[in-house]
């Protein structure tokens, strides 16, 4: 039979298949051939032995969270408790941009903020927008719902950002564990322990446990600048123009211009040093 890993504890896969669950077990080989079955793995299975017989090809996977076959990244940025890091939000938009996978930004705690920490938040908003990467806030739940829709969603940040109270309001059925900010850390406490994918107003959405570290290794350094979709070169000298210190470097202008945002730029040449 087909059908989709949507939960792995332990050793254990549940697979979907015709709105029936299936719990199995991966055969041998997998691990002789060093492949490791995910989350939202297309898979071929033995209904009546339980064993999991064939992973299809994926389209995209990620390490960190594991999943695979992603249609779109919900990226949870809190604006306050944890305090909102551009850089961290930029790692992730990279990581999830250079794995084929829409990124949507979605701010978390906005209402704990002042007026002038809203305001702040807000022109980010509009300068993430302005360059094609949708960034709404966690309050704006219909239009989340019609963005969603028909895809497979993975949920990403940081422990404590909202995920998972994110979920709940996606969903109130869902009864989601959540926590407080641990006041001794200043950061979340861990309740997420494993990747799901939950049904969700005709979406797949997968809940995942909080990181703070978003991995770029596997990419070359030359790649990540094609992760910023604002940097527009052909107005470089050179074609291959990595924007540090080349000269008649278009997007050197645009940073010096105040076309670019400065802590986008920023992030840019940590990822690259």
């Amino acid at each position: 039979m087909n059908g989709r890993i949507i939960r792995i504890i332990s050793n254990l896969y549940t697979v979907l298949s015709d709105n029936q669950t299936y719990e199995c077990r991966a055969r041998g080989k997998f691990k002789n051939d060093n492949i490791t079955p995910l989350v939202g793995d297309y898979v071929v299975f033995d209904a009546d032995m339980k064993y999991i017989l064939e992973i299809k090809p994926r389209k995209n996977a990620l390490s960190r969270p594991m999943i695979a076959n992603v249609d779109l990244a919900l990226i949870v940025s809190s604006c306050k408790r944890p305090s909102f890091s551009a850089f961290l939000l930029d790692k992730m938009l990279a990581n999830i941009i250079l794995n084929d996978i829409t990124p949507i930004i979605c701010f978390s705690k906005f209402d704990l903020l002042d007026a002038t920490e809203q305001k702040e938040i807000n022109d980010i908003m509009t300068y993430y927008n302005s360059i094609g990467i949708k960034a709404i806030l966690n309050t704006e739940i219909s239009e989340l719902i019609t963005l969603i829709e028909n895809k497979t969603v993975v949920l990403c940040g940081q422990t404590g950002v909202g995920k998972s109270t994110l979920m709940n309001k996606l969903d109130s059925s869902l009864h989601l564990a959540t926590d407080d900010i641990s006041e001794a850390l200043g950061r979340g406490k861990h309740t997420t322990r494993h990747v799901e994918l939950f049904s969700c107003h005709k979406a797949l959405i997968a809940d995942t446990p909080g990181f703070s570290a978003f991995d770029l290794d596997s990419f070359d350094k030359k790649d990540i600048r094609f992760a910023f979709p604002e940097f527009d070169n052909s107005g470089c000298r050179f074609s291959d123009c990595m924007h540090i210190n080349e000269r008649d470097c278009a997007v050197l202008k645009q940073v010096s211009d105040g076309e670019i945002l400065t802590s986008r730029y920023e992030s840019y040449k940590k990822m690259v040093s």
